[in-house]
């Protein structure tokens, strides 16, 4: 635990060096909540905002999940670089096993995508009300399931790739596909009725049903809004995406340090 500790430490050293960008990205994602939210609280369908009460109701916990997103997948720009400049060959010479390397990485992410998440998460509960000391545990567990599977997400992404450019472009591909296919922006209900309907296709329904950014969005919309119910669904596809990832990104980046 100690060798895992200075591997944290170091990680997250590396996360303060980036303090005006993170400072900006806050900015931008309070700006999504303030000003988009507003703007298309005014837009949407009037079936739509009776659904949902209010859009920036609706959207308050989307924008903390897109944030916690964004700055859990850093870890992967990280390790792609250190990949790319054969840095991994250095960390072989430290008194560190692979398994404790990976699982030090692994844990940074998630840990750092959730420091990042927490003055969207205060705005919140101020705006939408705070939940019951059951309901908060329940939120932060769910939280940190996601941001370790999403740092899962991203290593493995990083060391499946060779190049800068393709990582990139493989994570663009990522964020658009589970933002979109979500009920970040639209409620699920909603994407489930339009599939029924044939407007929506059946394949991006399903994702959306199974994607864990929807899971741990309407669980928060749950706890603080009371629509959608609370069901254990949610917290089976976050515990589903979270083991999956951290398994794939363990022994990927494990391989990856001890390729010669």
């Amino acid at each position: 635990m100690k060798v895992i500790l200075h591997i944290l430490e170091h990680d997250f050293r590396n996360f303060f060096r980036y303090k005006w960008w993170l400072a900006g990205l806050i900015s931008m994602n309070l700006a999504d909540l303030f000003i988009m939210a507003l703007i298309y609280n005014q837009m949407v369908s009037p079936d739509i905002v009776e659904l949902i009460n209010s859009y920036f109701t609706f959207f308050a916990p989307g924008v903390t999940v897109i944030g916690l997103f964004a700055s859990a997948f850093m870890i992967g720009r990280e390790i792609n670089m250190e990949v790319r400049r054969q840095i991994h060959h250095y960390m072989l010479s430290l008194p560190i096993t692979r398994l404790e390397l990976a699982v030090g990485r692994l844990l940074a992410g998630g840990l750092r995508g959730m420091m990042y998440m927490s003055p969207l998460l205060v705005t919140t509960f101020l705006f939408l009300g705070f939940p019951s000391l059951s309901q908060f545990i329940v939120i932060l567990g769910a939280l940190f399931l996601l941001a370790t599977g999403i740092s899962g997400l991203s290593i493995a992404t990083a060391v499946s790739t060779t190049s800068l450019e393709k990582f990139v472009t493989a994570r663009g591909l990522i964020y658009y596909v589970l933002f979109f296919c979500s009920s970040i922006f639209y409620p699920l209900s909603l994407i489930q009725k339009l599939g029924r309907e044939g407007i929506m296709p059946q394949p991006i329904v399903v994702l959306a049903e199974f994607n864990p950014l929807s899971s741990a969005t309407d669980l928060m919309r749950s706890f603080l809004v009371g629509t959608p119910d609370f069901t254990f669904n949610m917290i089976r596809n976050l515990v589903a995406f979270s083991i999956i990832f951290t398994v794939a990104a363990t022994f990927a980046y494990m391989k990856i340090v001890e390729r010669k």
